[in-house]
């Protein structure tokens, strides 16, 4: 790869250390850093006493491990509040989500992630538990797959040569996959993933760029495999969720 005079490597090694904070884990450990962003234990001990002194995270020393500190929240918080889309999509998303007795998300590209940054779920007690701020992988799930169709073909491909680089065994059905969705996109106007990404997990999706101009975003309805059979979600759900989306779209 080309050196990038301009790219700071501690900044973003930083960045990734704050990144490895998933939806329902309160604390990591340094050892537990350095085995997800693949960096020395010694360099993770220097960013998490730098991140620690910023106020980015917070060490507990009942454990000897990490959370997340006020600055990264306050720093969520203002990205969240600057999505006014969020409100908009609510009644509509929770209208579905009570029809399809399911969860229906609304979610944005995060290097090879999906972040749930709006979620809305029916009163049925059988839905996914997946709340704001969830990640999800981008080239296995319904949500990521809608995005990577509706994105352009160069950062589609840079994606995907990045995945492949991170799991090169499951990376043929990986592809095969993606590739059956974008063939979905085109046919059937949503991507599906039926078992792909959890045996026991069903959802559909779709993508759209906000009337705003701004980043792509995807808003999946999926539940348990037993609960949404894949010709209810394509037959009752996908009519509304496109409906849904075109409600967005113009704002």
């Amino acid at each position: 790869m080309k050196e990038d005079r301009h790219f700071v490597t501690a900044l973003a090694r930083g960045l990734d250390v704050l990144s490895c904070f998933r939806s329902g884990e309160k604390t990591l450990g340094n050892q537990e850093l350095a085995e997800r962003t693949k960096l020395p234990k010694s360099t993770i001990s220097r960013l998490t006493y730098t991140l620690t002194k910023l106020g980015y995270l917070d060490y507990d020393d009942h454990i000897g491990k990490y959370r997340l500190g006020t600055a990264s929240l306050a720093l969520g918080s203002a990205m969240l509040s600057k999505l006014d889309i969020r409100q908009y999509a609510r009644p509509y998303m929770q209208e579905l989500a009570d029809f399809s007795r399911a969860t229906v998300s609304l979610g944005m590209r995060d290097r090879l992630s999906m972040i749930y940054i709006e979620n809305c779920r029916s009163e049925a007690a059988l839905t996914l538990r997946l709340d704001v701020g969830a990640r999800i992988p981008i080239a296995q799930t319904a949500m990521g797959r809608a995005y990577l169709a509706e994105t352009t073909p160069v950062e589609r491909n840079d994606i995907l040569e990045r995945v492949r680089e991170l799991d090169e065994v499951k990376w043929p059905s990986i592809r095969d996959g993606v590739t059956r969705s974008l063939e979905e996109y085109a046919t059937l106007g949503c991507c599906t993933s039926f078992g792909d990404w959890q045996d026991d997990v069903n959802a559909i999706a779709v993508a759209f760029r906000p009337a705003n101009g701004g980043a792509i975003l995807s808003i999946n309805c999926g539940g348990p495999a037993f609960n949404l059979s894949p010709d209810f979600l394509l037959g009752e759900v996908k009519p509304r969720l496109l409906s849904l989306v075109a409600s967005l779209q113009r704002g």
